[in-house]
């Protein structure tokens, strides 16, 4: 095997959940193959350098091995090599993401007749 479609293999190797999602990331723009935009039926080939950008971050990484069959994760992770640069990029994130202050909401669900009143008292005011 030469090559393998980018939509395939990205799911292969489990950053997508489905093919469809795979493929709708490459026509957005968020898969580069070699520094270039990547269409879902680009082939990919071994010793590719691939940017991919999902919701669990940024990678960059190398593909070391070609399949189009999704496995279990851990042989997942044998079909590609993510940069150290990459790596270290998504570890500070995280540890921003953990700095940043955590809100949660007051309340939930309808206010209370005491919290009505406070509000309508607020807005007579303005």
């Amino acid at each position: 095997m030469t090559g393998v479609r980018m939509d395939k293999w990205l799911w292969a190797a489990r950053f997508f959940k489905s093919r469809s999602l795979a493929a709708r990331a490459c026509e957005l723009g968020r898969i580069a193959s070699n520094g270039q935009p990547a269409k879902p039926a680009r082939e990919v080939r071994v010793g590719d350098v691939l940017q991919v950008k999902n919701e669990s971050g940024d990678f960059q990484l190398e593909v070391l091995l070609l399949s189009e069959q999704r496995g279990p994760a851990a042989v997942a992770q044998t079909l590609y090599c993510e940069t150290e640069a990459s790596k270290e990029a998504r570890r500070k994130l995280a540890e921003e993401r953990k700095a940043m202050p955590y809100f949660e909401a007051f309340h939930k669900g309808k206010p209370s007749k005491r919290d009505r009143r406070r509000m309508e008292r607020l807005r007579s005011r303005a």
